[in-house]
């Protein structure tokens, strides 16, 4: 079997959101096809209070599903269906806004180290006007693998590595996302992982140095790969990376701030069911 090489890499950007959070976006806003079904992945993280206290007050999604994984701190969701969650070490949070969400995510500390992920993810044109939902995953719900040099916690979806089946909390069919995050803490970890042919692959490093394919992929890089073959990853001493893949919708992708549609008019529609108050009635078009 052929092995994935790096196509692309990527550079994350500090950037902000939401209430000045400072934040490292990985990938987003631009030319997502390349990306497909994903949308965005940001990194946010910092020991200063002053770069997250300002959280992201009640704001709306439409279109697409939203995954936040807290590795550091704790943080409070709040969405107009009277949802409360509180995330926090290790847990993560897979929210489908679908037909409408308006919701707020919090920091619940003020002082002190909040370091995660949000990962952005497609939903089908059929699937998009669903009645918005969320999971809050507790982190000792999450499968960890042990392995030899760290272990690996499985999110999503299910893989065969060369070192046997690894399979995740939640499954999605559409999309078939994966989601792991691969965590090496001493010596030598190589892995091999059959990834079904046509499906993106993208791997995020946010600690050490990662050899994808024989590509060395530094800290806050992303690499993403070719379509076929299957994915080698090697990594001499401490690092910690996600491998992120799922299968494209290949469907027109039309973006304008948090909703995410398939056509302009759609997006037209959200804007008017936001201003009108009924973004969170379902609807059909």
């Amino acid at each position: 079997m052929s092995t994935r090489q790096v196509e692309e890499l990527l550079v994350a950007r500090a950037t902000s959101d939401g209430d000045g959070v400072r934040l490292m976006r990985v990938f987003g806003g631009q030319d997502l096809a390349r990306f497909d079904p994903f949308l965005m992945l940001d990194e946010f993280g910092s020991e200063s209070s002053s770069d997250y206290i300002g959280g992201f007050p009640s704001h709306p999604h439409r279109g697409f599903e939203t995954v936040t994984y807290m590795l550091d701190g704790h943080m409070q969701h709040r969405d107009h269906m009277g949802n409360v969650g509180e995330l926090r070490n290790g847990d993560v949070q897979w929210m489908t806004a679908g037909s409408g969400v308006i919701h707020s995510e919090m920091p619940q500390q003020k002082e002190g180290r909040m370091r995660g992920f949000q990962l952005w993810l497609n939903l089908a044109a059929k699937d998009k006007m669903q009645p918005a939902s969320y999971k809050d995953v507790p982190a000792g719900d999450i499968p960890v693998i042990p392995r030899a040099a760290g272990h690996i916690k499985a999110i999503a979806g299910e893989v065969q590595g060369s070192q046997g089946l690894v399979r995740g909390h939640i499954s999605r069919p559409a999309t078939q996302p994966l989601y792991l995050d691969i965590v090496v803490e001493s010596g030598r970890y190589a892995e091999t992982f059959a990834v079904p042919e046509g499906d993106t692959v993208l791997i995020y490093v946010y600690e050490g140095s990662v050899s994808v394919g024989g590509t060395v992929v530094g800290r806050s890089r992303m690499a993403r790969l070719s379509k076929q073959g299957d994915v080698d990853i090697s990594v001499d001493g401490p690092a910690k990376l996600l491998l992120i893949a799922g299968r494209p919708l290949r469907e027109p992708i039309v973006h304008y701030g948090p909703f995410v549609m398939n056509t302009r008019e759609e997006i037209e529609q959200a804007l008017t069911d936001y201003r009108n108050g009924t973004l969170t009635a379902r609807r059909a078009y």
